[in-house]
């Protein structure tokens, strides 16, 4: 193992080092994006979670404290159920029949931009903004979904 090291080291050019630096810092960008939005929220915006199936909205609630916990269960297709959990801020798909489990894995969401999919049902669960007289911050028509 070290003497491969060694070997990619020595062959290695100037120019490679500073690929791999540009490439390394180019990696965080999402993320700065993503705080730089997440810091933009206004402090009176709603918190609005919405459920979605094949395109369709089929559930909305507002995220606060005040929320109720609550469990209610969609059937997608004949043979098929999620069971998504609200508590207060946050949201959840608690269980589904789906073979990758990877909405489920997802665990819990609260904060704006964050989604839970459920390919195989076409299920969405997402998190936006509104303002506080009912109006969206962030345009959905900027996101493509392919379904």
């Amino acid at each position: 193992m070290l003497k491969k090291t060694k070997y990619h080291l020595r062959n290695m050019k100037p120019l490679d080092v500073v690929i791999i630096v540009i490439l390394l810092l180019g990696s965080f960008i999402p993320h700065v994006v993503y705080g730089m939005q997440l810091s933009q929220v206004d402090v009176d915006a709603r918190i609005i979670a919405t459920v979605k199936i094949s395109g369709e909205e089929v559930y909305q609630v507002e995220l606060n404290e005040d929320t109720p916990n609550e469990e209610f269960t969609l059937e997608p297709a004949e043979g098929q159920y999620n069971i998504i959990e609200v508590d207060g801020i946050r949201i959840r798909n608690k269980e589904d029949n789906s073979p990758d489990q990877l909405g489920v894995r997802r665990g819990w969401i609260s904060k704006p931009g964050e989604t839970a999919v459920v390919l195989p049902h076409k299920l969405i669960i997402e998190i936006r903004t509104e303002s506080p007289e009912g109006e969206e911050i962030y345009e959905e028509d900027d996101v493509i979904i392919p379904m």
